[in-house]
């Protein structure tokens, strides 16, 4: 049991693995509290905890400070390292509790009627308890009829910040599940799309979530999924599912951006792959001129480790439109260090002029040999078959009955050198 110095008007210390919390209960609405940094002065020379020196000696202490608000002091502890000597922070007992995932101390304060609302900190108990995945602590405080729907100042519900029992707890208590962060507009899908959190969205999902519902930038959850770096576990997953219930694959935000324009610059070929099978727009052009195939290449020095030539050769499979020819030489600046994609583009090419202000010696000497003259016969028939098949090579070619070198041949697999 806590003692009764819980009652307002009382001085406290209250013990925490790890940490001495020490409350001071100023005002009805909030607590000041301060943690004192080990070998400052006042906790290296600190009377008994709980005696009635030890009080007064910290009520001093704290007399003699700034206001709440000021600039934290700093000084250089015995060690020789620069430590803050305290820190300050409006919160309440109960956000304390909720934050540690102390349920007994949670119990014990609701009963005494502690506001479950109460967030002078900025968050709520609530919120406390769905960043620290405590579950026992955030049935407790819904229980006693915890707004699930109340926004921090970050302008979060907790809904926007909690783990899969939490969202099910919430969901059950009447949480909003399309109610829009303040400061950016999204959803808790937008949130399971950006963590790439597949059971998170197949909750929300069954529970009526909009699955085009746009934030604040027109992102939609498949908008901001598809920027996510490739690997993340569950993503290709979590875009099927959205598709399933009926995702726009062409929505655009408000810089004119589809889902494929973001893979494509991701270099995430898998979801690309997906978007291109499912109908997005293989030419698409975003407000700054750009195309999928462009964000593909705009990024590839970057993202050498993804392979982006994957994406560049899903591109021009799917019939996208390739560069200008005399612009090629930008390509060869900005990809310079990534010859595969170079190689591949260049084979979607009859013929392209050739510039000398290249690298990577062993690759573009096969490309010098070929100035000014014609390329060989077994190019060209490719590329007469891939004007023939035009944007059904990637579902034409697999289909004829060639060895699978020669399949991969026409579906521009680079082989280190050009021919």
């Amino acid at each position: 049991p806590l003692p009764n110095c819980l009652r307002a008007g009382y001085w406290f210390t209250h013990l925490i693995p790890s940490e001495i919390l020490l409350l001071d209960a100023h005002t009805p609405r909030g607590w000041n509290f301060a943690s004192p940094v080990a070998g400052s002065a006042w906790s290296s020379h600190r009377p008994p905890p709980g005696s009635l020196k030890h009080r007064r000696s910290w009520k001093n202490t704290w007399k003699q400070q700034e206001p709440l608000g000021s600039p934290v002091p700093a000084r250089l502890s015995p060690a020789g390292l620069w430590s803050l000597e305290y820190k300050r922070e409006l919160s309440t007992p109960l956000c304390l509790a909720a934050r540690r995932g102390h349920a007994a101390v949670l119990r014990h304060l609701l009963r005494r009627r502690a506001d479950p609302d109460l967030a002078p900190g900025g968050r709520g108990p609530l919120h406390e308890a769905c960043l620290g995945a405590h579950t026992d602590c955030a049935a407790l405080l819904l229980q006693h009829k915890a707004d699930p729907n109340l926004r921090s100042d970050e302008g979060l519900a907790p809904l926007h910040l909690c783990t899969l029992q939490c969202a099910k707890l919430l969901l059950r208590h009447g949480a909003t599940i399309n109610l829009p962060s303040e400061d950016r507009g999204e959803t808790a899908l937008h949130v399971a799309a950006r963590h790439c959190l597949y059971d998170h969205a197949w909750l929300y999902l069954r529970h009526g979530a909009h699955v085009d519902a746009l934030s604040t930038q027109e992102e939609t959850a498949l908008n901001i999924l598809c920027g996510q770096v490739p690997g993340a576990e569950g993503c290709l997953q979590l875009c099927r599912l959205l598709a399933a219930h009926g995702a726009d694959v062409d929505a655009r935000d408000e810089a004119r951006r589809s889902p494929l324009h973001k893979a494509c610059g991701a270099a995430n070929a898998s979801l690309a792959c997906f978007l291109l099978q499912h109908g997005a727009d293989v030419n698409g052009i975003d407000y700054n001129g750009m195309s999928p195939l462009g964000c593909a290449l705009q990024g590839a020095a970057f993202k050498r480790d993804l392979q982006p030539h994957l994406v560049v050769q899903l591109l021009l499979n799917h019939g996208s439109q390739k560069i200008w020819p005399p612009a090629f030489t930008k390509v060869l600046k900005s990809c310079a260090a990534v010859p595969e994609v170079i190689e591949v583009l260049f084979n979607s090419y009859s013929q392209i002029p050739i510039s000398k202000t290249w690298q990577h010696q062993l690759f573009y000497e096969s490309l010098f040999r070929l100035a000014g003259t014609v390329r060989c016969l077994q190019h060209l028939c490719r590329s007469a078959i891939r004007d023939k098949f035009g944007s059904k090579c990637h579902c034409l070619i697999p289909l004829l009955p060639v060895p699978k070198p020669l399949r991969d041949y026409l579906l521009l697999e680079p082989e280190g050198v050009v021919l």
